[in-house]
């Protein structure tokens, strides 16, 4: 079974217009060297620098269930660059580790041991997944509520019955509205108990599931870009399953293009190219993982209101420096009406472009500073 695949994120919904050629290829092995990623796109007044930087990028394949990215656009030597992006890919396995829901490793207590003992005794486990806990407990206060680890139960259920439908799509079914009753009643964030001095983590009710797909491949994104910032690496980009974070900008300043997918599926364009730097862009949507009963399409970001998939956007990408946040918000904001996300977003100091089922865009004055090219049509 797959790692989050409650609450993932296309690597197709926001990826750099420069990357694209190196994003269709594949490789048999978990890592490989990008052979010859292409450049960044350059403005014409640039193209005639005198020095060329020629951008070196690995590929790793066993992390949150999707592929990631690591690119080097500054010059590193490739010695440094393969230093660099090793402790990227570490620092990726030991939170994909601990944020796993499907599988147990040897010495480690993560979400999995964690779900599975719940009811039982406090565990007691690592520092890291402590802090990221802590975290998704504000995110969940910050968000009115709306981004919630412990709606696993809930999610549980949507998860099983997308597998059947793939599985067998002739009797493909979504849960019933008892079934989802039932599991609503074990998904209030209080169950989840955490003693940060003891290190410890305790589900108190025994039906109740962490789930953090909407949260755990963007935290993780961040503690990698901190650490390539401490590095002092400059004009980096990571791009973790689609989720974008570029440190610092392009040696020349120009920062990077990167291309939101319009979700008309007869689209043959994006919906926008804007230009970024020392930022992370998540975008959502409903287009990548869904299953169909009946003419019916369900995807997979549920409403804790209705316990059904969100019905306000058929897209929407958020725009801020934090990986983790943008996350968050990008489930969150999904599942509430524009006004309120205009407010969180505000609150938090992000940038939101929301695309509506008719295909009106609306975004924040911020996000539409940053559109360099827009298709209306």
């Amino acid at each position: 079974m797959k790692l989050f695949r409650l609450y993932r994120r296309t690597c197709a919904a926001v990826l750099l217009v420069s990357l694209l050629a190196l994003c269709a290829c594949s490789a048999p092995a978990a890592e490989r060297t990008a052979a010859d990623p292409p450049a960044a796109e350059t403005p014409p007044e640039e193209s005639a620098a005198p020095q060329k930087i020629e951008p070196k990028g690995k590929v790793y394949y066993s992390y949150f269930d999707t592929v990631s990215y690591v690119y080097d656009y500054a010059g590193d030597s490739a010695e440094r660059f393969d230093d660099r992006s090793a402790e990227v890919s570490h620092i990726l396995e030991e939170y994909h580790q601990l944020f796993d829901i499907y599988h147990e490793y040897s010495g480690v207590v993560n979400l999995c041991t964690i779900n599975k003992k719940a009811g039982d005794e406090p565990l007691e486990t690592d520092e890291k997944l402590i802090d990221f806990l802590l975290y998704a407990r504000e995110m969940y206060y910050k968000t009115d509520g709306e981004m919630n680890v412990m709606l696993g139960a809930v999610l549980r259920l949507w998860h099983d019955c997308r597998e059947a439908a793939e599985n067998d799509p002739a009797n493909a079914a979504i849960p019933t509205d008892e079934q989802l009753a039932d599991a609503a009643g074990h998904v209030d964030i209080s169950l989840l108990e955490i003693d940060a001095e003891k290190h410890t983590v305790r589900i108190s009710d025994p039906e109740a599931s962490i789930d953090v797909g909407a949260l755990g491949k963007g935290y993780a994104t961040e503690r990698a870009a901190e650490y390539l910032e401490r590095e002092g690496a400059y004009g980096y980009v990571l791009n973790i399953g689609g989720n974008i974070r570029c440190i610092g900008t392009r040696p020349d300043g120009s920062g990077w293009v990167t291309g939101i997918r319009d979700p008309d599926e007869n689209a043959d364009d994006f919906a926008c190219r804007i230009r970024i730097s020392d930022t992370a862009c998540v975008t959502s949507g409903v287009y990548e993982r869904y299953f169909t009963v009946g003419q019916q399409r369900y995807h997979h970001i549920i409403d804790r209101d209705t316990l059904y998939p969100a019905a306000y956007f058929s897209s929407l990408t958020i725009i801020t420096r934090d990986s983790g946040l943008a996350d968050a918000l990008s489930t969150a904001l999904f599942c509430m009406p524009p006004e309120d996300g205009m407010r969180i977003a505000q609150e938090l100091g992000a940038e939101v472009l929301w695309i509506f089922p008719n295909g009106e865009q609306r975004s924040t004055p911020g996000f539409e500073n940053l559109i360099i090219e827009k298709n209306n049509s």
